[in-house]
This record gives structure tokens, sequence and C-alpha cells, in this order.
């Protein structure tokens, strides 16, 4: 699904990334890990077109994204932070991104999911931090693509949300997707992920799944394995 070879990229003097080389499988749900500045958001936009990296290759599907813009139309990205236009109600942006898409979508089973019914007629400025992840939420997924690309998705979520969340991702996940996420929260990376990608100083530290982790750093919860695996050597 995805290929990154190589990749590089810096910001002035500062190194993001540095030779990073991972390869996606097609299929499942792989977290993106790992302290903050550790390249985690430069590799997510870097495979979303939205940074251009000083060196290396990134493939989706076999096929090079450089130069290009159409493959993005098979990925759904949620950002860890969306910025809304205040003025518009709720059914107004979810009708706006329908008619930019121009494809077949499913938000009506998405806003009872999450409950937004009673916020479909209010301002996206008047909206809590949790009901507007629950709006970034369902534009993320009621569209039907190969690939989602999710970061912080947990962000002011409440209980009974996150368990709508965690069971969206399964269905997902159960239609053969591939779906990359990003968290702080250890418990619900635990419960969702099935392959770790663990990132430090813009390289690939550690890529397996959950168990693989465990073994590896002799720990017996995904939070010590996580806190552990930097003081590991970089896998070749």
């Amino acid at each position: 699904m995805i290929h990154v070879q190589n990749l590089h990229k810096k910001f002035g003097k500062n190194i993001v990334l540095s030779g990073l080389d991972l390869h996606i499988e097609d299929g499942g749900i792989f977290a993106v890990l790992g302290p903050n500045g550790s390249g985690k958001t430069t590799l997510i936009k870097s495979i979303l077109g939205m940074v251009v990296p000083n060196k290396g290759e990134i493939s989706i599907g076999g096929n090079s994204i450089k130069n290009k813009w159409k493959y993005r139309q098979e990925i759904e990205y949620l950002p860890q932070i969306a910025n809304f236009p205040g003025n518009l109600r709720v059914k107004e942006l979810i009708r706006m991104i329908k008619d930019l898409r121009q494809r077949p979508s499913e938000e009506e089973d998405l806003i009872s999911l999450f409950k937004l019914e009673p916020f479909l007629d209010k301002k996206l400025a008047t909206l809590s931090g949790g009901t507007k992840q629950k709006v970034n939420i369902v534009l993320a997924f009621m569209f039907d693509t190969p690939l989602l690309i999710l970061d912080e998705p947990t962000s002011g979520l409440d209980p009974a949300s996150l368990i709508s969340l965690k069971e969206l991702l399964k269905k997902e996940k159960a239609k053969g997707k591939t779906i990359l996420i990003t968290s702080h929260i250890m418990q619900f990376v635990a419960e969702v992920a099935d392959t770790i990608v663990y990132l430090l100083e813009g390289k690939i530290y550690f890529k397996g799944s959950i168990n693989e982790l465990m073994l590896k750093t002799q720990q017996t919860d995904l939070e010590h394995a996580i806190a552990a695996i930097a003081t590991t050597p970089a896998d070749a």
C-alpha cells in the first residue's frame, strides 16, 4: 500500500526525517508512535503531499506520488486540529464537503453513531472541542476509500464516543482498509492497532506487532514498552 524509501526532510537546520524507510502493507491498523518532534506529522504530511521531502521516494499502490495529486482522492485524512469555518452550520459543512468530493457518502449512519443530530443546525464556532472532533470524524469516514490517515482521532472524545470510534475502526478494518493512526493514548492503541511503527529522531526504531514489541523490550504492557523502546538500537 505505502512504500517510503530513504526519506529526508529538514526545516532550516532542523532535521526532522533522516533516511526513513517504511513499508505499510494492505489492510490493518498501523499506529505511528513517537515523542513530540519525532517526525510523525511530517511523515504523514509527506504521504499526503502536504510536505515535499528534500530527498527520497514515496509510492502508494506501487505508484510514485511525486508531482501528482489524484492519488489523494483515495485517502481520507483526519487532522489533529480541524479549523472549520466558524460561521457555517454543521449540516452546511457536511453538504459542502459532499459537493466538493462528488462521490457517494455515508454521513447519516455516522451522524447517528456519534449522536450529532442535535448539532446539525448549530454553527461550528459554538461547538465544544469534543463535538468538533465528532464532526471531524464524520468527514473523515463518510467516503469509502482504501486508505485512512487519522492524526490523534481520540482528541476530546467522551467515553461513549471513544467506544463508537473503536467500533467504527473495527468495521472499516474488516472491509480490508489500511488505517494509519497517531495517538498518545496507549490503551486506545493497544485495543485497536495491529502493528506499531515507532519513530525517534526521524528514523524507524521499531515496526511490528504489540506482542513483538513486548518481547523486544521485555515489558508487560504497551505503555512501558513504548517508554523502553527509545533505549534500544534502531532496527536495520
